[in-house]
Order: C-alpha cells, then sequence, then structure tokens
C-alpha cells in the first residue's frame, strides 16, 4: 500500500538532522573499512600486547638540538648582546661582585642560582663573562617554558633551555644535560624549581649536585638580589630597582659526599653569598665558617606578615604615600 501525495510532501517538508546523517556515513565508511583484506588495513592487536609509547615533541620531550647549531647560536649572541644586556642595564643596574673569584675556572661549570624572578634569567644570562656567557644553556621548567608550539621554540632559541621535570630529575632531561656538559657546555640551573612566592627562599633541589657529582664539573653559586623588586611572581609589569650579583668561588664534591650532602653545601654557600650582599665579606666569613649564615628561607614559624616585614629593603617595592594634602569638599 503506497503513501498518498499528502503524507509525501509531509515527510519532504520535515527538516533532516545534518550531524544525524554525517555520522551515520562515518559509521558507514567505517563499516566498510573494517570489511577490507589484510593489506588495505591494520590487523588488530590484541590486548595483552602492549602498545610503544608515541614520542611527545612539546614538555620534556621537545627536541633543542637545532638550538645549538650555528645559525641559532649567532642568533642567540645577537639577542643577548644587541637586546638583553642593554635592557638589563637600564632596568636591574646590576652592581656584580666576586667575578675575581673565577680567575681560575677552567672547562664548563655549573652555575646555581636563587630564584625570585622571570629576570633572574636574563640578567645572570648577560652577567656571566666570557668564555662561558655564550657557550651556555638554561635548565628550564618543562611544564612552564616548553607547554606550548610558541613558547617551547623561543626558550630554546633565546635562552638556550633544554626541558627539564620540576618535580623529579627524569632519565631523558638529566642525560642531555650531561651530553652538553660532556660536550664543553656550561650549566644555569635554579636549584630551588621556581620562582619565590614571597620573597624568601625555597628549599634547594639535587639537579645541580647531581650533575655535578655525575658530570665531574664545579658548581659556581650565585646569588641574586632585588629582581623580586623588579618582576616578582603574580606580578605581569617590571619597575625598575637597583639589583647586586654575587659570585661564588667553584664547588666541587668533597670524597665521599653524596648529591644529598653536596646539595646543602651548595644551598648554604648561596645564604653566605646573599650574607655578604647584606653586610660585609668578613662578617659574613666568619658566620659561615660557624655554619650559622642566615637561612635562604627566611624566619621560620612566623606569620606571613611577619615574614614580609623581617624582608626589609628587599621586600617588595612598596608605594609611598604623597604629601598630606588638605581634603577637596567642593
Amino acid at each position: 500500500m503506497g503513501l498518498s501525495r499528502s503524507a509525501k510532501d509531509l515527510i519532504r517538508r520535515v527538516p533532516v538532522n545534518r550531524s544525524t546523517v554525517t555520522m551515520a556515513s562515518r559509521y558507514t565508511a567505517a563499516s566498510a573499512l573494517k570489511r577490507l583484506p589484510f593489506p588495505l588495513r591494520p590487523q588488530p592487536v590484541p590486548g595483552s600486547v602492549e602498545l610503544p609509547k608515541v614520542k611527545g615533541t612539546l614538555g620534556a620531550d621537545y627536541d633543542t638540538d637545532w638550538a645549538r647549531r650555528y645559525p641559532a647560536r649567532m642568533a642567540r649572541v645577537l639577542v643577548l648582546q644587541g637586546l638583553v644586556r642593554p635592557t638589563m642595564q637600564a632596568l636591574a643596574s646590576p652592581t656584580i661582585h666576586g667575578i675575581d673569584r673565577l680567575h681560575d675556572l677552567e672547562g664548563p661549570a655549573i652555575f646555581a642560582a636563587n630564584h625570585h624572578s622571570h629576570i633572574d634569567t636574563p640578567l645572570v644570562l648577560s652577567t656571566i663573562p666570557e668564555p662561558w656567557r655564550h657557550h651556555m644553556f638554561v635548565v628550564a621548567a618543562a611544564d612552564y617554558f616548553f607547554g606550548n608550539k610558541v613558547t617551547a621554540p623561543l626558550s630554546a632559541l633565546v635562552i638556550g633551555a633544554i626541558p627539564m621535570e620540576r618535580q623529579k630529575i627524569g632519565r631523558k632531561s638529566a642525560d642531555d644535560a650531561a651530553e652538553l656538559l660532556a660536550e664543553g657546555w656550561s650549566m644555569l640551573i635554579f636549584p630551588e624549581g621556581g620562582r619565590s612566592p614571597d620573597g624568601w627562599g625555597q628549599p634547594f633541589r639535587g639537579g645541580a649536585a647531581y650533575l655535578s657529582l655525575r658530570c665531574d664539573v664545579p658548581v659556581v653559586p650565585i646569588h641574586v638580589e632585588g629582581t623580586g623588586r623588579i618582576l616578582r611572581k603574580g606580578r605581569t609589569i617590571p619597575a625598575p630597582s637597583p639589583t647586586t650579583l654575587t659570585f661564588g668561588r667553584p664547588l666541587r664534591p668533597a670524597e665521599g659526599e653524596d648529591s644529598r650532602r653536596f646539595g646543602a653545601r651548595i644551598e648554604a654557600e648561596v645564604a653566605a653569598l646573599a650574607d655578604e650582599d647584606a653586610t660585609d665579606w668578613y662578617e659574613a666569613r666568619k658566620r659561615a665558617h660557624a655554619k650559622a649564615s642566615p637561612s635562604l628561607q627566611g624566619p621560620e614559624e612566623l606569620g606571613a606578615w611577619r615574614r614580609t616585614w623581617a624582608l626589609g629593603d628587599r621586600g617588595p617595592k612598596r608605594r609611598r604615600p604623597g604629601p598630606n594634602r588638605w581634603p577637596d569638599l567642593s
């Protein structure tokens, strides 16, 4: 029994859901693909077989080998000398102490500094003397600097960064850093693993000590002061402020010293450099010898406002109140 003309007209007027039609066509195409013989489609993998992991292209898996080739190196030199150094001079006005302590240093080294701001990396890179300045790579957080297709190549090109996981020392990250150190490259690392949240330091992690022991290269401690006033964590617009960088004597692990103890000694030396900057060399050395240098992490068991108050002049810049004026009552 056929449909009447009115029923056929009603069916034609019913709107067609295009998404349903598209899904149906895809389902039909998938079914047809499954019916193809073996050469034209892949064989199914048994559930007991573990498939190999597909190598990623971002994060800790980002390949930075191209950043060590000659064109990238020349571009980085031009950016560092022509843009970064003048900007840091204008923005940070760095005062540098302790360069003479590197007089006997030869070959590659690991430069380990405290970390308060994104300004730290370009500032330290522009003040480290030759021949290490232009033959250096930076260890950067894989999740932050290599998280997308824009920041990853920029980080590798501009600062020569390689990715490293912050929560652990991954085999690939450590192997990449060790290979570059073996090739004569020096390394800049911030052992705290991230910027200071409140102006005080954070405990050092073991990456610098581990790589020093593994690759038999010295560690140069550096204390950076003042960058938190320029661009502290949570701020987006920098404010000019003077800074100080103090270089310490190169450190090597003692016989039988493991990475944990050596890492603690690196942190203690950076704390001694901070004390030297705040007081003077002689008093700071006496306290360091007595293992009484003020901690980079600040006073413990204090409230947030007291920790901020204890920072003194090292704390964030505060806006000075203007002159007293009579209120405008008009």
